[in-house]
């Protein structure tokens, strides 16, 4: 790893695979060191495409005792069924929540289909309170946007999860992925733990692939600190590993390890 100018750490592998197998590893680490210091961990678990290989990495993972693990989500689409293929709530059932050898000791899920998704993102925010984050695991848009936090974002509201609205480049990004079958069926609103909610966490693992992340690691690692590129607060952060491929890293200006 190389630790840049901001203290990010930053780790570039050959491709995708390599970089999300990197990623869990260093984040499964933190976790049973949180483990062995206070007996427990509190987690939060992205989804998306960037996520694949980090999770099937993570999931396998040995020597975690998963049993004293509480988990939290970290976003999730409005309006959207548990039923839908992009549901984030069914992507981390399916891909990872499902597969952990043992039942964890906590999952708490953002219901995207809540009557009040104000209160709903209340009541987990509660529970976030409850339980300090050791390990957040998390990507970048192609945006630069942190969970549905696109630009310009709000870097100072205390509110642990926000009622987002969700700007073209998202909706274009989820549309590129797969999820829905046209820009229309991509929802425009969503509940989305906030920036400083997430900044809050003890280790950030931010797990970011793809050329077409490119643009947005370099100006989220390079560019100025601005509300416009979300992800550029992590380097406020005093804790927080990223890990790229060489194609997400091609247009940094200086060399990575």
């Amino acid at each position: 790893m190389k630790q840049n100018a901001t203290s990010l750490v930053v780790e570039v592998a050959a491709e995708a695979a390599e970089a999300g197998r990197r990623a869990a590893v260093h984040g499964a680490a933190l976790v049973r060191e949180a483990l062995a210091r206070r007996g427990r961990a509190g987690v939060i678990v992205a989804t998306g495409a960037s996520q694949f290989a980090m999770l099937a990495a993570l999931v396998v993972t040995p020597g975690v005792a998963w049993e004293k693990v509480t988990f939290f989500h970290l976003d999730e689409y409005l309006g959207l069924p548990v039923t839908h293929p992009a549901s984030f709530r069914r992507f981390l059932w399916e891909r990872f929540h499902s597969r952990l050898p043992v039942p964890p000791r906590a999952f708490h899920y953002l219901d995207g289909e809540a009557a009040d998704p104000v209160a709903e993102g209340a009541r987990v925010g509660r529970l976030l309170a409850e339980e300090p984050i050791d390990v957040a695991f998390i990507g970048i848009g192609e945006n630069a946007h942190l969970a549905f936090n696109d630009p310009p974002a709000d870097f100072e509201t205390e509110e642990p999860y926000l009622v987002v609205t969700l700007d073209d480049a998202c909706r274009r990004q989820q549309l590129g992925e797969g999820w829905f079958p046209t820009l229309e069926a991509v929802p425009r609103r969503a509940l989305s733990m906030s920036i400083r909610q997430i900044l809050r966490s003890r280790h950030l693992v931010v797990t970011v692939p793809d050329a077409r992340k490119a643009e947005a690691v370099r100006a989220s690692l390079e560019g100025p600190l601005t509300p416009q590129v979300p992800a550029c607060v992590l380097r406020r952060h005093p804790s927080c590993a990223l890990f790229l491929d060489e194609a997400s890293a091609a247009l940094l200006s200086s060399p990575r390890s």
